[in-house]
């Protein structure tokens, strides 16, 4: 054939040099998401029997769930950026070794001060893995495979976050509590060999040709301190009113912590987070816009089992079930989604999730404490339908949004405006049911409305007003979905 008449061939064709090695790559980091995703959910159903061996409260207990946000919250952003400096292989699996270690000292602490050292210890190290994770995953896909390589990242998430209570209350039938902690260093030690043998730190982390930067240990600290802050602000795990000094003063000391970390990182020559990049409006809104999903999509999650348990009195293995079907429609559609947003770009995908939320905010706005079973599933599947369809793209639209370099500290940011969401999402929510309930009358622990058709009553009545919200929240995303206008990725690349 004459080379002019040869066809043209489109470079996306082409083998990759990073094809090869990608998915060997991605299973190892993935195990890891998996199993860390996983524990934090496994805490919650393990609470009670801890509880019961310490001679402690279950509002005692609940610290345990409280420390291990702060901290995940607090060292995540700090994390990325060490990983940026350092490598993000060697914070890798500095962080596994911490897990491990911290849950295996979980399992044999000998008491509950030392215990909640335990988890903290636990939680640095699920921070390291968390913040580096997606970096690594964007490292070992080539460019124009973000969104799948992000896609399959969130699916295991996804079902690391459903399997994680379902694997624990098989457990809890048959072993204690210590014994949940220590499977959980059988596949963490597999992702730590899969690790150390297959990822390349010239390959995972980005090379840098000059002089190594500083760490910015101001930054961190402050930023650190700010989270800790907001997060017990967000929480109020002390029960304390609204307008006493304490939760004043803590506001007062939020204000000035931020400010504060804003001017240093704007001054530092080597900051830890680089602040003029929210300059750039599509990383703004895009950051905005993953927030708002968050904020709303958690109250699903917090106040659904509530719903099925207290209120309509089914057992938590059918509860178990539906609930799953959430994580089940953001699996499958978190991979479908990422695979295509690389084809006709994030907005269409982040639009239509966005736009399902609404939906589903409106429908689960009209329960009642009747609502047939086969109406709550779909609802739910298409409530994590939505939550695939708009994560992976808003997630592909912020990295794509900064230069490689930072992947890192931007990789933790997104984990860490997903886990503020989430927790100021169940906050708003528990504030709103609870709110309402005692305004009824109705001063009493949610898992004592069951038979009560007057508490039932006055529970639907803040689970709606909690669901305005929800929608109001999920149109605001809605808008900043439709306006943001994020940047192809060169295909050639």
């Amino acid at each position: 054939m004459n080379e002019a008449t040869e066809p043209q061939v489109n470079p996306t064709d082409q083998p990759h040099p990073l094809d090869a090695n990608k998915w060997k790559a991605f299973a190892a980091i993935g195990i890891a998401f998996f199993t860390m995703v996983a524990s934090m959910g496994m805490v919650f159903i393990a609470l009670v029997q801890i509880a019961e061996t310490f001679g402690v409260t279950l509002r005692s207990a609940s610290w345990i769930v409280i420390v291990q946000g702060l901290t995940i919250s607090a060292f995540m952003m700090p994390m990325g950026r060490m990983a940026d400096i350092i490598g993000r292989r060697k914070v890798h699996l500095m962080g596994l070794t911490l897990f491990a270690g911290g849950s295996v000292f979980t399992a044999f602490a000998p008491s509950f001060g030392l215990l909640i050292l335990a988890r903290i210890v636990t939680a640095v190290g699920n921070s390291m893995g968390q913040s580096v994770g997606t970096a690594m995953v964007l490292s070992v896909f080539p460019p124009h495979e973000r969104g799948k390589a992000i896609g399959a990242q969130t699916t295991s998430v996804a079902v690391g976050g459903a399997t994680g209570p379902v694997i624990a209350g098989l457990v809890l039938q048959f072993l204690p509590w210590e014994a949940l902690f220590l499977m959980l260093t059988i596949p963490i030690g597999i992702a730590f060999i899969a690790a150390f043998f297959i990822l390349d730190e010239k390959q995972v982390s980005q090379q840098r040709t000059g002089a190594r930067p500083s760490f910015d240990w101001v930054g961190a600290i402050v930023s650190g301190l700010t989270i800790i802050v907001v997060v017990i602000l967000i929480n109020n795990p002390f029960g304390v009113a609204i307008v006493s000094p304490l939760i004043l003063g803590g506001v007062a000391s939020a204000v000035v912590l931020f400010g504060f970390f804003v001017w240093w990182e704007l001054k530092s020559d080597s900051p830890m987070l680089q602040l003029r990049m929210f300059k750039n409006l599509v990383f703004s809104m895009a950051v905005a816009t993953r927030f708002l999903g968050f904020l709303g999509t958690t109250t699903v999650r917090f106040l659904m089992p509530i719903y099925l348990i207290s209120l309509r009195d089914i057992g938590e293995a059918i509860a178990g079930g539906i609930l799953f079907l959430t994580s089940l429609g953001m699996a499958v559609a978190a991979s479908s989604s990422g695979r295509m947003g690389d084809r006709i770009g994030e907005r269409p995908f982040t639009i239509v999730g966005f736009s399902m939320l609404v939906v589903t905010a409106l429908a689960l706005m009209s329960f009642t404490a009747d609502t047939p079973f086969w109406i709550i599933s779909v609802v739910l599947l298409i409530n994590g339908l939505a939550m695939g369809l708009w994560g992976v793209p808003n997630n592909s639209t912020i990295l794509g949004s900064v230069p490689t370099e930072s992947f890192g500290v931007v990789g933790a940011l997104t984990n860490l405006t997903r886990n503020v969401g989430n927790v100021a999402g169940q906050a708003i929510a528990s504030a709103v049911v609870v709110g309402v309930m005692v305004a009824d009358g109705f001063d009493i622990p949610l898992n004592k409305i069951t038979g009560d058709a007057a508490a039932s009553a006055s529970f639907m009545n803040g689970w709606k007003y909690a669901y305005v919200l929800v929608t109001v929240f999920s149109l605001i995303g809605l808008a900043l979905a439709i306006v943001t206008k994020p940047k192809r990725t060169d295909l050639s690349e």
